[in-house]
C-alpha cells in the first residue's frame, strides 16, 4: 500500500513520459499505450534458446539446433523481438548512453518475467571486460539488472564472475565463430550458493555468450540455470 502511495505521488509531481515518442506514459512507465503495442512479441519460439519460429507451436518445442547441440541453460525467457521500438530503445541504451532506458527495458522484463518464469535464487547479469567498462562506462545489463531485481525482489549477483578475456565484438561474426571467440572468456572468482540461477543480457543473438556462461555455472554445480534477455534476435 505504502509503495503506491509513492507511486502515485510520483506520478503526479514527476509524470511519466513515453520515451519513444513524447506523449504521456501509462503504468509508471516512460513509455505510452500505444507505442507499448507496437513493440513486437516473440511468442513463437523455441523454449530453450527463444529462437523465433516462423509458425505457432501449439505446445513447447526445441528448434533444430537445440536439438543437435544441447546447449548449457535449461531455458530462455525473451519477451520482444529484436526489431522496431525494442531495437532502438537497448541501441540507444549500450551505445547512446541513454541510461534512462535501462529502468523501462527493466520493468518490461520483469512484468513478462512474473507471468511466465519459475524465480531463481538470484540474477547474474552478463559481466563486461574492464577494458570494454571503461570505454562504456557502465554495463548495460547491469543497469537492466537493478531495476528487475527490485521489481522480482531477487539479489542482483555483481561479484561473482568476471570477463577475463576481452572479446572482439560478435556482431559480424558467424555462430561458429562466435562460439570460437567467447570460449573461456569468464571465471568464477567465487562460488555461487545457489541452485537455481538467471542469467541477464540485453540482447541474445546466437545465444554462445550465454551457453559459455551457464556451462562454467552448470560445472561449478548449479543446478538450473536460465537465461534473460529483453529481446531476441
Amino acid at each position: 500500500m505504502v509503495h503506491n502511495w509513492i507511486n502515485i505521488i510520483q506520478d503526479y509531481l514527476l509524470p511519466p513520459t513515453c520515451i519513444l515518442c513524447g506523449n504521456t506514459g501509462f503504468k509508471s512507465r516512460d513509455l505510452c499505450e500505444p507505442c507499448y503495442q507496437r513493440l513486437v512479441r516473440n511468442t513463437r519460439c523455441c523454449y530453450r534458446c527463444a529462437e523465433i519460429f516462423d509458425t505457432e507451436a501449439n505446445s513447447p518445442r526445441l528448434c533444430a539446433t537445440c536439438l543437435s547441440t544441447h546447449p548449457a541453460f535449461d531455458e530462455t525467457f525473451a519477451p520482444f523481438v529484436y526489431q522496431g521500438e525494442i531495437r532502438h530503445l537497448i541501441t540507444k541504451l549500450k551505445f547512446g548512453g541513454h541510461t534512462k532506458n535501462a529502468r523501462l527495458l527493466g520493468l518490461l522484463l520483469a512484468e513478462h518475467i512474473k507471468l511466465t518464469a519459475q524465480l531463481p535464487d538470484l540474477i547474474l547479469p552478463i559481466p563486461l571486460h574492464k577494458n570494454r567498462y571503461r570505454e562504456r562506462g557502465f554495463n548495460q545489463t547491469i543497469e537492466i539488472g537493478k531495476t528487475l531485481a527490485k521489481e522480482l525482489h531477487i539479489p542482483l549477483d555483481l561479484k561473482s564472475c568476471h570477463r577475463i578475456h576481452d572479446t572482439p565484438h560478435q556482431i559480424s561474426l558467424s555462430g561458429k565463430q562466435r562460439r570460437k571467440n567467447i570460449e573461456h572468456a569468464f571465471m568464477l572468482i567465487k562460488p555461487i550458493k545457489a541452485h537455481h540461477v538467471a542469467i541477464l543480457d540485453d540482447v541474445m543473438t546466437t545465444g554462445s555468450t550465454v551457453h559459455e556462461l551457464a556451462r562454467l555455472l552448470k560445472k561449478s554445480g548449479v543446478s538450473r540455470v536460465d537465461v534473460w534477455v529483453c529481446a531476441r534476435a
